[in-house]
């Protein structure tokens, strides 16, 4: 029996902006969490370190309110759903395994995946391995690990701190990468998934997984889904922030020309959060693309 926390419902009550109900199901001994707001063509929503649905409050509404049924799971360890405490509980594998899943349970075919940050591996790993269920990719600030990257030492100092930091301040980790300050209360949303110390081993393992060479697991599967896409036709829109401290715009265009595609729309005045930015752009950007 896997031993996880699950957050009490108190905590997650009257968020700002969050209005969206929540579906649950079960995987892997967990209870895991997504949103299901509208009907139509699904649009899934995916996203990574260390945030969770609530990064996508801004932008679902422009993709539901066009027509569109507008999914957003919490990875296992994030948002709504249980947390395994064993950061060796995670794996690449392992979170790809369970968004695979998340497709077969509600049947999506034909899906528009929309990912960001370490949605990007994990959905584009699930867009080339079924590729029956994944039509359409939206791409944001995100990449492919292949070990063969170069890591920053900005990056590598902070998988240290990770690695060597309990309770992660997952608030401060959001806000330091806005362009805008998303103020108090929206950074405590971010926070209130997280009751104690042990509910973010999740958060803590995603850079710890991180393949930094092409020994290390996922490292393999990573250069498989970058070779896949080299000369995937399916449609991809690429939207980057053009301030990104993590992921910046030279990054995305390198990362999009390896895709066979470009960039294409700079957001304008937006960090590696550019959710938190310019959400109803990214919504209405969205909307358009699909529906043209």
């Amino acid at each position: 029996m896997t031993d996880a926390v699950r957050t009490p419902e108190e905590l997650l009550r009257d968020l700002p902006g969050f209005s969206f109900a929540w579906s649950f199901r079960d995987h892997d001994e967990l209870r895991l969490a997504h949103v299901d707001e509208g009907e139509g063509p699904p649009v899934v929503f995916l996203h990574g370190e260390p945030t969770w649905s609530y990064l996508w409050r801004k932008v679902i509404p422009a993709v539901r309110d066009a027509g569109y049924r507008a999914i957003a799971p919490d990875l296992p360890g994030f948002g709504r759903s249980d947390k395994p405490v064993e950061v060796d509980w995670y794996s690449y594998d392992r979170h790809t395994a369970a968004v695979s899943a998340l497709f077969a349970d509600l049947d999506l075919r034909g899906a528009t995946l929309v990912v960001h940050d370490w949605g990007g591996p994990i959905g584009l790993r699930v867009a080339v391995e079924h590729p029956d269920r994944v039509a359409r990719m939206v791409i944001m600030d995100t990449g492919l690990f292949t070990g063969h990257q170069r890591m920053t030492d900005a990056w590598l100092r902070f998988r240290d701190f990770v690695a060597r930091t309990e309770d992660l301040p997952v608030g401060l980790l959001v806000r330091r990468a806005c362009r805008t300050d998303p103020g108090a209360e929206v950074i405590a949303g971010y926070e209130a998934p997280f009751p104690n110390a042990a509910a973010k081993a999740g958060a803590r393992a995603f850079p710890l997984i991180l393949p930094t060479s092409p020994q290390m697991p996922g490292a393999a599967a990573g250069q498989r889904v970058l070779d896949a896409l080299r000369t995937d036709e399916r449609p991809k829109l690429v939207l980057w922030a053009d301030a990104d401290p993590v992921l910046p715009l030279d990054t995305g265009r390198r990362f999009a020309k390896a895709l066979g595609t470009e960039v294409h729309r700079v957001i304008a005045d937006a960090g590696h959060f550019l959710q938190e930015d310019a959400g109803p752009e990214i919504g209405r950007l969205i909307a358009g693309w699909l529906g043209a």
